[in-house]
């Protein structure tokens, strides 16, 4: 089969398999807002994580049949599917999802973002986020806040609200903390401190924490690494990833961080620059090993 009929038969089966699962979470999640009841919800719940990792595992089992792409993953978490984790992961590639998606199925919470309220309207996918409590969010500009100074804090607030219905439930919160993926040219652009990484960024991590509250109990460090080069989405179905390593470490959240005000507090702001950016180099060091297919630590 030549790349080109891979990448469309990979496709073709992703497109489908969603055009399949969707629907169903949909009227599963229109039956969760209908009938109110403790048990009733709980029973919509459960159905909504079976369809979603059938959905996944459907995803994962196309990418193990159509490549040959070697997965190496080290593990240093004990992973509980009843747990309450903020997973933290350099972005490489788009890659880097089903990736991870693939590692994490049915093995801890689903892997849910904090999404802008803007990507509510994506086609299928919009909706699919909707039905499972992915948690949208909705960010003012500096110029927005320049000109009503009264919206400050209320993105924050409105989120809160939002992810009071985590509180007490198994969730995985996933966070890019370097917010795009690794370029040559932002690397440069940025003057990156790190060989492998972008510069990552404290405050989304402050916003999901303060967001979130107490709900999540530990940090899964990741770090992925693509010893070929990093991929673009078209090269995972042309079978042209030979080998992806995955790193995982379990962490503590600093109690600092969890209970800090990153927003009004300059304090703790640097602190959490000084503990992200020391955790980056960290990371950066291990990528390199990886990258060359030493053992990560």
């Amino acid at each position: 089969m030549t790349s080109g009929l891979r990448v469309m038969v990979g496709a073709l089966m992703f497109g489908v398999n969603t055009a399949v699962h969707v629907p169903l979470l949909l009227a599963v999640a229109l039956l969760k807002a209908v009938f109110r009841p403790r048990l009733a919800q709980r029973i919509c719940n459960r159905v909504l994580m079976f369809i979603v990792e059938s959905w996944v595992g459907v995803n994962t089992w196309g990418i193990q049949t159509m490549t040959r792409m070697h997965l190496v993953v080290e593990s240093r978490a004990a992973l509980n599917y009843d747990g309450h984790y903020l997973v933290l992961a350099n972005h490489q590639s788009w890659v880097d999802i089903p990736i991870l998606q693939a590692i994490f199925n049915r093995k801890i919470p689903l892997l849910r973002f904090f999404l802008k309220s803007q990507l509510i309207w994506v086609p299928l996918l919009g909706l699919a986020w909707w039905a499972l409590d992915f948690p949208f969010m909705k960010r003012y500009s500096r110029e927005t806040l320049a000109k009503h100074p009264e919206l400050a804090g209320r993105d924050i607030e409105a989120t809160r609200r939002t992810c009071e219905k985590f509180r007490g439930l198994p969730i995985s919160i996933m966070n890019f903390a370097e917010g795009t993926r690794f370029t040559a040219a932002k690397h440069s652009e940025q003057q990156s401190p790190y060989r492998h990484l972008l510069k990552p960024k404290a405050g989304g991590i402050a916003f999901v924490l303060d967001a979130m509250g107490d709900a999540l109990h530990s940090i899964l460090d990741i770090t992925i690494a693509y010893p070929q080069g990093r991929p673009t989405f078209g090269d995972l179905f042309a079978d042209r990833i030979p080998k992806v390593r995955v790193h995982i470490t379990q962490r503590e959240i600093p109690v600092w961080l969890a209970r800090g005000d990153y927003q009004n507090d300059a304090a703790t702001r640097q602190q959490a620059q000084v503990w992200i950016n020391t955790l980056w180099a960290e990371k950066d060091e291990r990528l390199a090993r990886m990258l060359t297919d030493k053992p990560a630590e």
